[in-house]
């Protein structure tokens, strides 16, 4: 056996070490982000799956759908869960593998099917028919819910959203960690600390052409858990599809549709936004100049006001002095 032979069982040895070494101390970082951000909410089993949710305030229900890289405490960061609970039943989930809650492996969890399973929850909670409200990718699963259970929607508030299939370079380079084996290695190693790198430009993107609000960077830790890096990527795989199958169905809608956009959003052209106005026959378009894609942080008091709005309105088109 010569030099180069006895070398390489050792390299890889040291390799696997390191690995592990660094899994140890993301599943750490991770537990510890945890303890600081503790399940403030209640959970519910629907099938295999356990949703963890927050339910507070009384008055007409408003349901709370979070986008992709954070949880539902996004809506307590950016001032909108406190703004309204006052009047309204706020519900806010954490979608399948965000936050608290569970992501079986069991199924593909498109749009449509994290709609199905929060159309069972909000039957479970005894949910009257609610303001539905999205915001990012969270726009693709309250489209969902309204086009295979309109009951469950009294009107749709849609904000920043991703609505109709393109080309993305972000799906192949974020996607990566929801790739079997080879994935499952990259999140619990290079994933966390590279997240971590990557994030306050990622954080200037997501705000820009406004500041970045500090209370964002409070859920960042939880996002970096390898766990939760599995639904990011697999949400950001997702995406193009789960737009795909429903861009032909959006002019069925019936439900009343209030659509928000930032007008600098670097995360999502607001044509899109645009675009979808002119398919949905109900709906109404705000986009709003100086902002970008974070809508419900650097125009928290609008968003607010047009929920609040939605939520008591009677008439289809009663909001429409809210979106101007």
């Amino acid at each position: 056996m010569n030099g180069k032979q006895l070398k390489r069982p050792k390299t890889l040895a040291i390799a696997a070490a390191a690995l592990a070494a660094g899994a140890a101390l993301n599943i750490a970082s991770a537990r510890r982000a945890e303890r600081g951000r503790p399940a403030r909410g209640r959970f519910i089993d629907v099938g295999d799956t356990r949703l963890h949710y927050t339910d507070e305030g009384e008055g007409p229900p408003v349901v709370l759908l979070h986008g992709n890289g954070v949880t539902a405490e996004d809506w307590r960061s950016s001032g909108v869960i406190d703004a309204l609970a006052g009047s309204h039943r706020v519900i806010a989930f954490d979608r399948p593998g965000f936050g608290y809650s569970s992501r079986p492996r069991s199924r593909v969890w498109t749009a449509a099917a994290q709609a199905t399973l929060l159309h069972q929850a909000l039957h479970d909670l005894d949910v009257e028919p609610a303001v539905i409200v999205g915001h990012s990718w969270g726009t693709l699963v309250a489209l969902a819910l309204a086009l295979e259970y309109p009951h469950d929607c009294k009107r749709l508030l849609l904000i920043s959203g991703y609505y109709f299939p393109t080309v993305r370079a972000d799906v192949a380079i974020f996607g990566v960690p929801a790739l079997p084996l080879v994935g499952d290695l990259l999140r619990y190693t290079i994933s966390p600390p590279l997240g971590y790198l990557l994030a306050p430009l990622l954080s200037a993107q997501l705000f820009a052409p406004a500041a970045v609000d500090g209370a964002f960077a409070a859920d960042l830790p939880m996002s970096m858990r390898p766990w939760q890096i599995r639904a990011n990527a697999e949400d950001t795989a997702l995406m193009v599809p789960s737009a795909a199958a429903m861009e032909h169905r959006y002019k069925d809608l019936r439900v009343p549709v209030a659509i928000v956009a930032g007008e600098g959003d670097k995360i999502v052209n607001p044509a899109q936004s645009s675009r979808l106005a002119d398919e949905i026959h109900e709906s109404r378009l705000l986009v709003i100049s100086g902002v970008g894609h974070m809508v419900h942080y650097t125009a928290k008091d609008t968003i607010a006001q047009t929920i609040s709005t939605l939520a008591n309105a009677e008439a289809p088109h009663e909001y429409d002095h809210v979106l101007g």
